[in-house]
Parts: C-alpha cells; sequence; structure tokens
C-alpha cells in the first residue's frame, strides 16, 4: 500500500478501531492459479499473538478452504469511513481555483498466516461471538441457542473456520490533514450537510488526535 508518511496510521489502538468497526473485510488469497478475494465479517482477538488473529468463517462449498494451506501468507483489507470530496466545498477554492476532487478514506492491512479449522468447537465459538457483537443493538437479540440443537448442528456441518494469526498491520487514513483549516472544516460541514456523520467524525478524530 501507498504509505505517505502524514497519512500513515501505526497505532494499534487506531488500527483495531477500525477493524472492529468495520468488520467485513475482504481476505485476498494466492491459490493455484491466480489471486482470489473472498468477502467475509472477522472477529479481531487482540489477544491471541504479538498482534492479534482474526476469526471468520466461510462456506464448505467455498474452495478457498481447501485451496490453501495452512501457513500460507493472506492478506485481509477493512474499509473505514470512505466518501468523495468536491473541491466546492474548500472555501479557498474560491479565491484560487487551484483545486481538483478527491478522496477521503480510512484503511487497514492485516497482513498474517492462514489457518484452516475445521471442528465443531471453533465453529460454534466464532458463531457465538459473531452473534452476540452484531445483535446487541437488537431489542430482543437472537441468541445461538434459540436455534434447535438439531438444526444448529446441520447448519455448523456446511462451514469451515479460519484463522489468520497477523504478522503485520498497517494503516492509513487520508482525511483532508494536507488541507488548511478553513478548508478541513468547510468539507467536514459538507458531508454533515449530506448525512456522512461518520466520514466528517473520522476526519475530526483524525485531526484531533495528530500524526501517528
Amino acid at each position: 500500500m501507498y504509505l505517505p508518511p502524514l497519512f500513515a496510521e501505526s497505532r494499534p489502538e487506531e488500527l483495531h478501531r477500525i477493524v472492529r468497526e468495520h468488520p467485513f473485510a475482504m481476505l485476498v488469497t494466492q491459490r493455484p492459479s491466480c489471486l482470489e478475494a473472498d468477502h467475509l465479517p472477522f472477529l479481531l482477538d487482540a489477544d491471541r499473538g504479538p498482534l492479534g488473529t482474526l476469526l471468520a468463517h466461510v462456506a464448505r462449498a467455498n474452495p478457498v478452504w481447501q485451496e490453501v494451506q495452512d501457513g500460507d501468507a493472506v492478506l485481509v483489507v477493512f474499509r473505514g469511513a470512505h466518501g468523495y470530496i468536491s473541491p466546492n466545498w474548500y472555501p479557498s477554492k474560491q479565491e484560487t481555483h487551484r483545486h481538483v476532487p478527491t478522496w477521503n478514506y480510512e484503511l487497514v492491512h492485516a497482513h498474517g498466516r492462514i489457518r484452516i479449522r475445521n471442528d465443531e468447537r471453533f465453529l460454534r465459538g466464532v458463531v457465538g461471538r459473531l452473534t452476540r457483537i452484531h445483535e446487541a443493538d437488537q431489542p430482543r437479540p437472537w441468541r445461538v441457542s434459540d436455534a434447535p440443537a438439531d438444526y444448529l448442528a446441520e447448519e455448523l456441518a456446511h462451514i469451515v473456520g479460519i484463522e489468520v494469526e497477523l504478522t503485520r498491520i498497517e494503516g492509513k487514513r487520508k482525511l483532508s490533514q494536507n488541507r488548511e483549516a478553513r478548508d478541513f472544516d468547510g468539507t467536514a460541514q459538507a458531508l454533515e450537510s449530506r448525512g456522512r456523520q461518520d466520514l466528517a467524525d473520522a476526519m475530526r478524530r483524525t485531526r484531533d488526535q495528530g500524526p501517528a
């Protein structure tokens, strides 16, 4: 990933935050004939391994778990808040017109070694944790125990677990840090007026935290 120093993010707490808040990620693997990408919701277990471990599952019909070997290098890409930025949002544009459109975004590249987990205990744990996280805001959260035992066993038989022990994790937050204050504020306000509070908040968080 091209990583200019101004946009580089190396703080583990910020990298982990992006992963947790945007868990649906792209798993990139080298298959026998080409590179492939699978799109999966991941869990981050920050306490497993020096940099943490990512957990997920795939359909048993997905060939990824048979076409990779334990220990193969993989890349998992997490994309946080992002969006188009118009030069019309910069007050200074009205004076100089020396601005062009751009895109603001947060990214995390998580490099690691994959391991296939084909055991029911692991799968129950991953499904249970995913459910607790993503059902937490429901009025009556669904629980794994709500499903009949035989039905759950049948469903678990159709998936295979994946672990990715992280060996390197890097982030990029390109969020108008290179703009003067009035253009930064104009951009954040324009995003808010268009319902993009998430991206405006990401910009302000980055500015308030300062360089990584």
